[in-house]
C-alpha cells in the first residue's frame, strides 16, 4: 500500500504541472489588456466566484491587496442575493469558473455588464457563457484533473490560481512594488519586521548597563546582575564608549591569579566593543551576532551609548 500512495502522491503533482505549463501558452494580448485595464483603474478589482473558485478568488484576492492592488471579494451566490451592490462604478469585476455556465455565474454576468464594468473571466471553457460575455477571457483550460476519473477540482483550481498569481506579479512589478512597500503592508509578519524594524526599536525597552573605567570588581557584578543582560559597556571621563564587559569576561578573569579587590573595569574590559547604530535594521544587528558569534552588540547613536540590544530580542520579535 506504501508504494502504491507514493507513486499516487508523485503521479498528481506531474499532472498538475503539466497543466500548469501549458498556461504558458495562454498568456498574450488579453492577459496583457487584462493588466493594463486593472493597472490604470481608479477603481478596485471585485473577484467572484461559485465553489471552489470562489476559495480561489479569496486567495486572489488577498494577494492583491497585499501588494498594492485594492481587492474584494464578491461570493456569486450572495451577489445575486444583494451583495451585488458593493460593485461600484470604476471598478473591474473579474469572475473565475471552470465550467463558465453556472446558473449564479448566468445570472450575475448580465448584472455586471449592465452596469458598465469591465469584466474579466478567468474560465477554463472558451465555449461557455461567461468566456463568450466577458469582455476580457483568460483561459485557464486544463487538459485533465489530477483526480481520479477527472472528478474533483485540482489541476483546474491550481490552474487558477496559478493565473492570479501571474496578475499579482505583473501588477507588482508596474507598480514598482518593492520591500518597503511589502513591509508598509506586512507590518506583524516576520518578514515585514525584518524590513521595517529598527535596533532602537528593541534596545529602547532595555536597560542601559554601564560602569566607568575605575569602577571595582564589585560594581562591575551588581551592574550585570541588575541589569539582567549579561554585560555592562565601560564608559570614560566623556562618556565615551571604551569597552565591554560580558558574563564570560568575569568567568575568565576568577580562573585568573588575581588579586580581585584590586580589579578594575579597565582591567578585564574588551576594548572596541562591536557596535551598531540605532537606525539600523534588527535584521543587521542578527547578522552581527552570528558572524562574531556573540549574543549582544552595543548600541549607538551618533558617537554616544543608546543601549544593548540582546539577541532574545531578536526571537522575541521573531526575526530569527
Amino acid at each position: 500500500m506504501g508504494n502504491h500512495i507514493i507513486h499516487t502522491g508523485k503521479q498528481t503533482i506531474i499532472a498538475e504541472s503539466r497543466c500548469i505549463a501549458a498556461l504558458e501558452g495562454f498568456i498574450n494580448a488579453d492577459f496583457e489588456e487584462a493588466i493594463t485595464r486593472i493597472y490604470s483603474s481608479k477603481g478596485r478589482v471585485v473577484i467572484s466566484g461559485i465553489g471552489k473558485s470562489a476559495i480561489i478568488a479569496q486567495k486572489i484576492v488577498a494577494s492583491l491587496n497585499s501588494t498594492g492592488t485594492p481587492a474584494i471579494f464578491l461570493h456569486a451566490a450572495d451577489a445575486i442575493h444583494g451583495d451585488i451592490g458593493m460593485v461600484q462604478e470604476n471598478d473591474v469585476v473579474m469572475i473565475i469558473s471552470k465550467s463558465g455556465d453556472s446558473p449564479e455565474i448566468k445570472v450575475l454576468v448580465p448584472l455586471i455588464k449592465n452596469f458598465g464594468n469591465l469584466l474579466i473571466a478567468i474560465c477554463g471553457n472558451k465555449e461557455s457563457y461567461l468566456a463568450k460575455c466577458a469582455h476580457i477571457f483568460l483561459n485557464t483550460t486544463v487538459e485533465e484533473e489530477a483526480s481520479p476519473h477527472n472528478l474533483a477540482p485540482t489541476s483546474s483550481t491550481t490552474a487558477q490560481m496559478v493565473m492570479g498569481d501571474a496578475i499579482t506579479v505583473c501588477l507588482m512589478k508596474l507598480r514598482g512594488f518593492g520591500s518597503e512597500d511589502f513591509a508598509k503592508f506586512h507590518p506583524g509578519g516576520a518578514l515585514g519586521k525584518k524590513l521595517y524594524l529598527h535596533v532602537g526599536d528593541l534596545s529602547i525597552n532595555n536597560e542601559k548597563p554601564a560602569v566607568h573605567t575605575e569602577s571595582i570588581l564589585k560594581d562591575v557584578i551588581v551592574e550585570i546582575t541588575k541589569k539582567r543582560l549579561g554585560v555592562t559597556v565601560v564608559l570614560d571621563d566623556d562618556q565615551k564608549i571604551t569597552g565591554i564587559i560580558t558574563d564570560g569576561d568575569l568567568r575568565r578573569m576568577l580562573e585568573k591569579d588575581l588579586n580581585h579587590k584590586e580589579v578594575k573595569a579597565k582591567d578585564i574590559m574588551t576594548i572596541n566593543p562591536k557596535t551598531i547604530d540605532s537606525k539600523s535594521l534588527a535584521v543587521n544587528a542578527l547578522d552581527i551576532m552570528r558572524s562574531k558569534n556573540i549574543t549582544q552588540l552595543v548600541v549607538v547613536d551618533g558617537n554616544n551609548y543608546a543601549g544593548i540590544i540582546h539577541l532574545h530580542d531578536l526571537i522575541r520579535e521573531g526575526i530569527i
